[in-house]
C-alpha cells in the first residue's frame, strides 16, 4: 500500500506515541522527515533522533522529550494537505499560539520554522503546526 501523505503519517505516529506515553517512536525514513526531525531537535521539542534499520527498512528513531512526565509537544496539526495546499508569503506566515509553537514551512531554501522564514523574508508551503 502506498502512502500519499508522509508528513501526516509522521505527525500521527508522533502524536500516538505521545498519547501512549512512549519514550521513542520509529517512523519510515525520508529526507523530508529527517529535515522535520532536525527542526524539532533545534527547537528543543525532541531529545534526539537516530537512523536505524528495522526488518531491512530504514527508519528514523525519534526520542520524545518530557518534562515532569508531561510531553513537550502538546499538539500537532497538518496544515497543507495533498488535496488542498496552503501557501503563505513572508508577510502572511501564521504565528502558532502567539509564538509559543512553531509552523514548519517548506521554502525554496529548504525547511524552516515560521520565525526563520519571516527573518529570511521567504514564503512557501505551510506543512504543519506544532505546539
Amino acid at each position: 500500500m502506498t502512502m500519499t501523505d508522509s508528513v501526516a503519517d509522521y505527525l500521527t505516529r508522533v502524536r500516538n506515541a505521545i498519547r501512549a506515553g512512549h519514550k521513542r517512536v520509529d517512523v519510515p525514513a525520508s529526507n523530508l522527515k529527517r529535515a522535520i526531525s532536525k527542526l524539532l531537535l533545534e527547537q528543543h521539542m525532541i531529545t534526539g533522533f537516530t537512523e536505524a534499520a528495522v526488518d531491512g527498512f530504514p527508519v528514523i528513531r525519534i526520542q520524545l522529550k518530557y518534562t515532569n512526565e508531561t510531553p513537550v509537544i502538546s499538539g500537532l496539526k497538518r496544515v497543507s494537505t495533498p488535496g488542498l495546499r496552503k501557501y503563505a508569503n513572508s508577510d502572511s506566515i501564521p504565528r502558532v499560539l502567539g509564538g509559543l509553537g512553531i509552523a514548519i514551512i517548506s521554502t525554496s531554501r529548504g525547511l524552516m520554522t515560521d520565525k526563520q522564514a519571516r527573518q529570511a523574508k521567504v514564503g512557501g508551503e505551510v506543512l504543519c503546526e506544532i505546539w
